[in-house]
């Protein structure tokens, strides 16, 4: 008996070039991006993994800590010469920014570190304003001033935010180019802990919705994706794993995954149990 040919896929949903959905780039300012994973460079045992876990991860943009780039801080000598800037787009970064002040001067210095690595035409800033060392979380009212003046100046704005649907939109409103919930505190791998408030915000948004911070394995990936996310940023979860480039592939696989189904659209839940097959038509009836 002749084998029953394969389906394919609605076209829509073919796999591209980098494994994403043929067509279903990431847009943001105006800019397209193949991958939905951006990821980030600190925290790695060495340069040597770095790039191969970028490498692996099949990203298009990567986060860049402005300030530990120009002190030369640890894991950060030779970081703008291991990556190739021609291949991946810089998202300079405000890290260690305690004030709107200070994350103003940063993604200025960030501007200018995007042009000595050869992108003129980078206006890209990931903002994060952090007062506290403890916690981490960002200050909703130093990111929104700091937002409102860069916008004013020109960059596309990408803020790091809480989980707060009413930041979320007033951010949108400011001119920022993405919205950037934390899943749960930096570095802490515990996963999707806001999920109806991302959710809400994920519903309501016109800007891509980022969702940054938290995640530590490629399940809670896959599940910030199939909420509808648009993209997730992860770093600690690939650079501190035991083996990072194959937590990378795992992390770009799940993204993907995740990816697809929100765009198949799942099968509703449901408080019974419904047969998978018709009962109409058994032997015996």
């Amino acid at each position: 008996m002749c084998p029953l040919p394969t389906p394919s896929a609605p076209a829509d949903l073919r796999s591209g070039p980098s494994g994403d959905a043929s067509g279903d780039e990431l847009v943001i300012g105006g800019r397209r991006f193949a991958s939905r994973l951006m990821t980030g460079t600190g925290k790695y045992p060495s340069l040597e993994l770095m790039r191969a876990s970028l490498e692996a991860s099949d990203c298009a943009i990567v986060t860049v800590a402005v300030r530990r780039v120009q002190s030369q801080a640890q894991g950060h000598l030779g970081l703008m010469e291991a990556i190739d800037w021609q291949r991946i787009w810089m998202l300079p970064n405000t890290a260690g920014c305690a004030t709107a002040e200070e994350a103003i001067r940063v993604a200025r210095l960030g501007r200018e570190l995007a042009k000595l690595a050869g992108q003129e035409d980078n206006t890209f800033v990931k903002l994060e304003v952090i007062p506290e060392g403890r916690h981490l979380l960002p200050d909703p009212f130093g990111t929104l001033a700091a937002a409102e003046q860069l916008v004013r100046e020109g960059f596309t704005v990408l803020p790091y935010i809480n989980a707060d649907p009413l930041l979320a939109k007033r951010l949108e409103e400011a001119g920022c180019a993405t919205v950037m919930p934390l899943g749960s505190p930096i570095g802490s791998a515990q996963g999707i802990r806001n999920a109806a408030n991302i959710g809400l915000i994920i519903e309501n948004a016109r800007v891509p919705v980022v969702v940054d911070a938290g995640i530590g394995v490629p399940s809670e990936a896959a599940q910030a994706m199939e909420m509808g996310a648009d993209a997730l940023l992860i770093n600690s979860a690939i650079a501190l794993a035991g083996d990072p480039a194959a937590m990378a592939h795992a992390m770009a696989l799940a993204t993907r995954a995740g990816r697809l189904a929100h765009l198949a659209g799942r099968l509703p839940m449901r408080a019974e149990a419904a047969a998978s097959s018709p009962l109409q038509g058994r032997v015996g009836t």
